[in-house]
């Protein structure tokens, strides 16, 4: 990349410690791009030998070493200082995946000093951690002690009341407890300090220990938060709780200091720019560091989503994300508050429903049912909803790999069920895409509405959804809304449209398909914006969670955004201004604000999204590079067996005649909860089942969509005992539709149209997936 300008105005770094990578984006004072950098764990640090920056075990166990992103850091500030003058870097956010580092009692109380002539990383070896691998986002060996601190609390609505949030194995509480119960004792005795991932990259660039903001201490299991506008009381780490993970008041206390203090308030600086980084790397003394948070929180200020939007996030695990106006915790749902806000202004939060079982099933089902991304696509788009042409023989699948949140944190295996009854499979295998996906969609559509009935959200009289059509008269109309869902056994109306999302903005691989951005259309009855940088970047990589080469992160771009907004808050005080800064209110008042600013000095250009990023083209299929998962090991012939594929003239002729046609059944079909079962009893096919272009080409970032290729270097064997070539088929991504100058503005492009005929189709048919979720959650099946 060339070397940015030696002069000009102020720039604001954003920094994003992802699993599979270490970025970072510059943006200027109109939030414009103006650079872009990262260091691949995989590629830049192989000495590791991570697989899309993890270990992975068969099982649950996912972890990443630590020094690792501490060497990856002395590569990104020497990318950085090579590249840019950072001398004009004014401010720097950032944030970070879900992950706990443990640090040694050696540098507490203070942070270890550090030598400018040296890199950090031969500064803090590995050996100054008491946990040299630590458990990242989407490991679930927790799970279990999640479930037990629930338990001991009492069950999931009373720990939900008590500390925001119910089980899940993400919460710091689990992995704590994990640790005293199943490690070695000196792992918890050498224990000094612990920090989540967040707080411990903002100590590297600070230089001293930071404290963890408050909306990352309600995501731990173990903070009461206060709630309420001036309510008297501030919140604070749980003394129970924290009793229950170290087994002891003393050790409850214990883990009371290696949290530290709570950071409150979230619309100011958390500190300057270490001296080290200064004077190593030519940062200015007084550039600000603001407060980092999580990678999905980050990502959700980055869109700047309006009351009555959803940020829908595909990834290793989905998220869905959205504004609300109450602090009212209860089991459906987990509470933050806001990250970005004054201690002035009337507290705002994020309400966020989560599913764990995301890139993972849709990786297998690809490799167990395709050849490729891309055939995946199209199965998706021209099977039927719920996979059949008639409304009382639809097809419903959950798959259940790892442990999973409420309802469902009981639940584990695959389940399939047509006309109501569970069968080991689909009759027609090409099914099976399109029910994985709905099931995903349909879950958090579900969830939205038992959420929206708590009245978190507030009123739906803010909730403006624009030109979206309103459903026609529906099958129940003479009922009232309230007798209709009881008449259907449901506490919400599924044909009311009124409570669910005005618009749905979407990140992830997975929505680059353009069948399951229609999905999430469909389903929600919503017009569905993706960020120009995704839509832009999917044209060249479409099957990776990682942008490509020169594109940005959404998370980098939400720290630099926060950077932005914090410098102007600081600088308009100290030029006698108010607080609020030059002018605006909230961060995303502020963050609109800008962009029409620009939007009109620019004569309506829309935002770069790359810097000398490639642009046009298709990528590959993303097979071989993805993310590690339990199933990322050579399997022993599932891939080439069990999948059947229709040819690709078939799948046209189904196109053509608008249905699908009768397929080929399993002769043994394989058991809900053992993958491996009656594999010799599955057709093999004659042709590879195998995409085998790689996401990013020859030297390109290890790090893709999902996960690896399962069926890696296994091409199925041709008629005559040859090994056939693995035909390579690219996705064709989603492109912008036309798009409103609002939206345009911010960066966000229209991909897919609400269509009010396939919500009324969903809509009857969510009583019985409720049904069957119920079920599964009492084990009657």
């Amino acid at each position: 990349m060339a070397p940015g300008s030696k002069s000009g105005p102020a720039l604001f770094l954003g920094l994003e410690l992802a699993t599979d990578q270490l970025r970072a984006s510059i943006v200027d004072e109109s939030l414009d791009l103006i650079g872009v950098e990262y260091v691949d764990f995989d590629t830049e640090l192989s000495e590791y030998q991570t697989q899309g920056g993890i270990f992975t075990t068969p099982g649950d166990a996912y972890t990443t070493p630590v020094d690792m992103w501490v060497k990856a850091l002395d590569f990104l500030l020497e990318k950085l200082s090579r590249n840019y003058d950072v001398t004009r870097i004014k401010s720097i956010g950032g944030c970070a995946q879900n992950a706990v580092v443990w640090w040694k009692s050696t540098p507490i109380p203070s942070f270890p000093a550090l030598d400018p002539r040296l890199p950090l990383h031969s500064q803090l070896p590995p050996n100054t951690f008491s946990l040299a691998n630590t458990p990242v986002a989407q490991d679930t060996s927790a799970h279990t002690h999640a479930l037990a601190v629930e338990a001991l609390l009492g069950g999931p609505d009373i720990m939900a009341s008590r500390v925001g949030t119910c089980a899940n194995a993400s919460i710091l509480a689990a992995q704590l407890l994990r640790i005293r119960e199943s490690w070695t004792s000196d792992v918890w005795a050498r224990t000094g300090k612990v920090q989540l991932a967040s707080t411990f990259l903002a100590s590297m660039i600070v230089g001293e220990w930071v404290n963890m903001g408050e909306a990352e201490a309600c995501a731990t299991g173990l903070w009461a938060h206060s709630g309420g506008q001036g309510s008297p009381t501030q919140g604070h780490w749980d003394e129970g709780v924290l009793e229950i993970i170290g087994g002891s008041r003393e050790e409850g206390r214990r883990i009371r200091g290696w949290l530290g203090e709570v950071d409150m308030g979230s619309g100011r600086k958390a500190a300057h720019l270490s001296r080290y980084l200064c004077e190593r790397y030519g940062f200015e003394p007084d550039t600000i560091v603001t407060p980092f948070t999580s990678d999905y929180l980050s990502t959700y200020l980055s869109l700047c989503p309006s009351p009555g939007d959803a940020v829908l996030s595909f990834g290793p695990m989905d998220t869905l994300l959205t504004p609300a106006q109450h602090y009212l915790p209860t089991r459906l749902y987990t509470l933050f508050p806001h990250p970005a806000q004054d201690t002035g202004e009337k507290r705002r939060y994020i309400a966020m429903l989560t599913s764990r079982n995301a890139d993972v099933p849709r990786a297998l089902v690809r490799d167990m049912y395709t050849k490729s991304w891309s055939a995946f696509d199209r199965l998706v788009a021209i099977v039927p909803p719920g996979g059949s042409i008639g409304l009382d023989d639809k097809l419903f699948s959950f798959w259940l790999l790892q442990g999973d949140s409420y309802p469902l944190s009981h639940v584990k295996g695959i389940y399939r069920f047509e006309t109501g009854i569970k069968v080991n499979e689909f009759r027609d295998l090409r099914a099976n895409p399109r029910c994985l996906l709905e099931s995903q969609v349909l879950s958090f559509r579900v969830r939205w509405s038992r959420m929206i009935s708590t009245g978190v959200l507030g009123s739906n009289t803010t909730r403006n959804r624009g030109n979206v059509q309103t459903p026609g008269p529906s099958p129940i109309s003479a009922s009232a809304p309230n007798t209709r869902a009881s008449s259907l056994g449901l506490s919400f109306d599924p044909y009311d449209f009124s409570p669910l999302p005005a618009r749905m903005l979407v990140t992830g691989a997975a929505a680059n398909f353009p069948s399951v951005a229609n999905l999430a259309g469909d389903v929600f009855n919503a017009p569905v914006f993706m960020p120009n940088t995704q839509v832009d970047s999917a044209q060249v990589v479409p099957h990776r969670n990682a942008p490509a080469g020169g594109f940005p992160s959404r998370g980098s771009l939400g720290g630099a955004y926060f950077a932005r907004w914090i410098w102007g808050k600081e600088r308009g005080s100290a030029s006698g201004g108010s607080g609020a800064g030059r002018g605006l209110g909230g961060f995303e008042e502020e963050i609109r604000r800008l962009h029409g600013k620009r939007w009109i000095a620019s004569g309506n250009t829309p935002l770069r999204t790359n810097v000398n990023g490639s642009l046009g083209g298709s990528g590959g299929s993303g097979a071989n590079s993805g993310t590690s998962t339990p199933y990322g090991h050579p399997r022993s012939g599932l891939g080439s067996t069990v999948v059947v594929e229709e040819e690709e003239e078939e799948m046209e002729e189904m196109e053509r005649n608008g249905g699908i046609l009768n397929a080929s059944v399993f002769a043994g079909g394989f058991a809900d909860r053992d993958l491996g079962r009656d594999v010799s009893r599955m057709r093999t096919l004659t042709g590879s089942t195998v995409d085998t272009a790689t996401s990013a080409g020859s030297g390109g970032p290890s790090t893709a969509f999902t996960t690896p290729d399962l069926g890696a270097g296994g091409a199925s064997p041709g008629t005559n005992g040859g090994a056939i070539t693995p035909q390579t088929t690219s996705l064709t991504p989603v492109v912008a539709m036309p798009t409103a100058d609002s939206e345009a503005q911010i960066g966000l492009a229209k991909v897919a149209e609400a269509d009010v005929d396939a919500f009324m189709t969903y809509a009857a048919i969510v009583p019985e997936y409720c049904r069957l979720e119920s079920m599964l959650c009492k084990s009657l099946v």
